[in-house]
């Protein structure tokens, strides 16, 4: 059974992900650097890590409800 995909809060519409931004000297580890833009959903989901980004404050963050 795997783990869930990781959940990153997000200050900003647009994102970034490589996939080993919290794992030190990871960048080998990871994926290329991809751009993403948080929809009107709150949240969008890396093709490549499925690492999912939430707007803070966004319909899709869970702490601000």
């Amino acid at each position: 059974m795997s783990n869930p995909p990781e959940t990153v809060l997000a200050d900003s519409h647009r994102v970034s992900c490589d996939g080993a931004t919290d794992i030190p000297g990871g960048a080998a580890l990871g994926h290329p650097r991809v751009w993403l833009e948080i929809d009107e959903k709150g949240y969008v989901e890396c093709g490549y890590c499925d690492r999912r980004f939430v707007l803070k404050g966004g319909p899709a963050d869970q702490q601000a409800a």
